[in-house]
């Protein structure tokens, strides 16, 4: 059987040790999504009381929301050991049935970006989810044969940020999906609070108020602006992170006072000036601010949606009023909304 294949580095190690000071390792640790906690803390307590494996979890939302950081969670609250890899590591059967069979009884295995499997490996899965057998195709042609390999019970988690790109056969063999949203400012606050405190960092209450509002709903954005805040202050010779501090550190990476950054304001400014405010196709939107498509729909859009500044029409992207008055420009100049109803999914 194939053995794991994974790229590593110095750098990449130290990272890993660096991040992983900064994740919880509990729920009570984990500020926010309080009914996405709670579901899932009443599915780990009752596996416990039954002595069993959980069933399997399907985590969804924006990068950088926590998804690891609960699959981590959830596996240490049970007081089972976790495995995790990743959708495009696991390219053949082999590399699967490797991952499946070095399980205990009630293991956890975390696939992060769970769409991005072969189908080919969606299918075998289909069996290790619901029966804990996977079969195993030996040879090719008029010799093949198929191996039926038992595994133990065990629970997967998924993560995803693209649910609808999951099959529907294997999204349906998920007991529960759990979604999570954008963080409200107060508890991005605790959670920078907190990170604070483990890299040492002063930072006063507005200080750390300032990063919060302007990290886009997103821990894993909080706490690296946290961090370049924190080398801000000490290059230009602050005592510590204050409001002024802050809002001048963040304007440097072009971060403003809503949250945007230069490619959020990039965007909206093609669709404005460049293409008149009319609704524009994602394929002619990415070529005009020079971004992936895949990356404007999964890192920029989300947020610029949510906040109001963008809307998905059948058309095409549009920006809505509350954009167009943020570059002065007049809502009455852009192309008639009303009728065209968002579509958000």
């Amino acid at each position: 059987m194939a053995p794991e294949r994974f790229i590593t580095s110095e750098l990449n190690a130290r990272e890993e040790v660096f991040d992983s000071t900064l994740r919880p390792q509990c729920f009570e640790h984990f500020p926010g999504q309080d009914r996405v906690k709670e579901r899932l803390q009443i599915v780990v307590q009752a596996a416990k009381e039954r002595q069993e494996a959980m069933g399997h979890l399907l985590l969804c939302g924006p990068p950088g929301l926590g998804k690891t950081t609960l699959a981590h969670i959830i596996a240490t609250a049970r007081g089972a050991a976790i495995k995790a890899t990743s959708g495009p590591v696991i390219e053949k059967p082999g590399d699967l049935a490797g991952l499946l069979t070095g399980l205990e009884e009630g293991d956890v295995l975390f696939i992060d970006e769970i769409h991005r499997l072969p189908v080919a490996i969606e299918e075998y899965l289909y069996s290790a989810m619901e029966d804990f057998v996977i079969d195993i195709m030996l040879e090719q042609g008029v010799g093949a044969r198929s191996v039926r390999l038992n595994i133990p019970r065990f629970t997967l988690i998924g993560a995803t940020t693209r649910q609808g790109k999951l099959s529907s056969p294997l999204r349906s063999r998920f007991g529960m999906s759990c979604r999570l949203d954008y963080y409200s400012v107060a508890d991005l606050e605790t959670i920078l609070s907190r990170s604070a405190g483990i890299l040492g960092i002063t930072a006063a209450p507005p200080g750390i108020h300032e990063v919060a509002r302007r990290s886009r709903g997103t821990p894993r954005i909080a706490n690296n602006l946290i961090r370049w805040v924190r080398d801000f202050a000490q290059v230009r010779g602050h005592a510590g992170i204050t409001g002024e501090v802050a809002d001048q550190a963040l304007k440097l990476l072009d971060i403003d006072t809503d949250g945007l950054d230069e490619m959020d304001n990039r965007i909206l400014e093609a669709i404005l000036f460049k293409f008149g405010g009319r609704a524009v196709g994602i394929k002619s939107l990415a070529v005009a601010v020079g971004e992936e498509e895949d990356t404007i729909e999964d890192v920029y859009e989300p947020y610029l949606i949510q906040e109001g500044y963008l809307i998905r029409t059948p058309q095409g992207r549009m920006a809505t009023d509350k954009a167009a008055r943020r570059f002065g420009v007049a809502a009455t100049h852009l192309p008639p909304q009303r009728g065209q109803q968002p579509d958000l999914f």
